[in-house]
């Protein structure tokens, strides 16, 4: 079922997802090479209590022991925080989500550490410019799929590909709601969009094939061939006047 949003319901999405954006921006400035994942863990933790009225989205969610994804260069989603440590030229995706007053923000950036390769560059290029692309086609009355087909075209026009196991999904009073959010699918397909639809848009790409496998925690998906993965996500609402981007800060 797909729940359409008055003013006031997007406000308070608006405010969770900010914050949510809000913290991964923060930790930014302790992604560097030495750095363990669980002190990104232990900081975004430290932040959000610090912070009245919010929690983090993710722990507990379907038994997910910790409130941020950390996934790292071949790692697509879901990667968890534990005692690896970063290292020069390595990229990290942190997904990340927060609960205010009932209603959900998701939120998704990847960073390099040091100086990255060109190509690789080029990927968190791409996913971040795919995720713009796929942000103008959600309008009042569009079809759901030219989102899609927009992300799908450009990151395959740049010789890379889009995970297919993971998707967008709508989002509200709870994480996942209908609808799905394809990275992938044919232009004048799917539902038309309505005002007041509020979905994450996340492209997930691959410097390789598409292809994913997950790991032994049950959780972490990571390339199939070993190629590097690239992640980057907002909380959109549809308005009169387009898709207003409700994590941008």
């Amino acid at each position: 079922m797909i729940f359409l949003k008055g003013r006031e319901e997007i406000e308070k999405i608006r405010t969770a997802s900010r914050y949510a954006m809000e913290i991964v921006l923060y930790l930014k400035e302790f992604m560097k090479e030495g750095i363990k994942t669980v002190e990104l863990e232990r900081l975004a933790e430290e932040r959000i209590e610090k912070i009245e009225g919010i929690q983090a989205a993710f722990k507990g969610y379907n038994g997910f022991p910790y409130c941020l994804c950390v996934s790292i260069n071949d790692e697509v989603v879901h990667g968890m925080p534990g005692e690896r440590i970063l290292r020069e030229h390595d990229i990290v995706s942190i997904d990340f989500g927060i609960i205010y007053d009932g209603y959900y923000g998701d939120v998704a950036v990847t960073y390099g550490i040091g100086r990255l390769p060109f190509r690789t560059e080029e990927l968190l290029s791409i996913t971040e410019k795919a995720l713009y692309k796929g942000i103008e086609e959600a309008r009042e009355g569009n079809r759901l799929h030219n989102i899609s087909y927009a992300i799908q075209s450009c990151v395959e026009a740049a010789g890379f590909s889009v995970v297919r196991e993971f998707v967008g999904h709508g989002i509200g009073r709870t994480l996942h709601e209908d609808p799905q959010v394809p990275n992938f699918g044919e232009k004048g397909t799917g539902m038309r969009l309505k005002k007041g639809m509020t979905l994450a848009i996340e492209p997930m790409v691959n410097m390789g094939k598409s292809d994913v496998v997950i790991k032994a925690n049950g959780w972490t998906a990571a390339t199939k061939d070993g190629s590097l993965s690239a992640h980057f996500e907002h909380t959109v609402a549809i308005t009169d006047s387009g898709a207003d981007i409700l994590s941008l800060m």
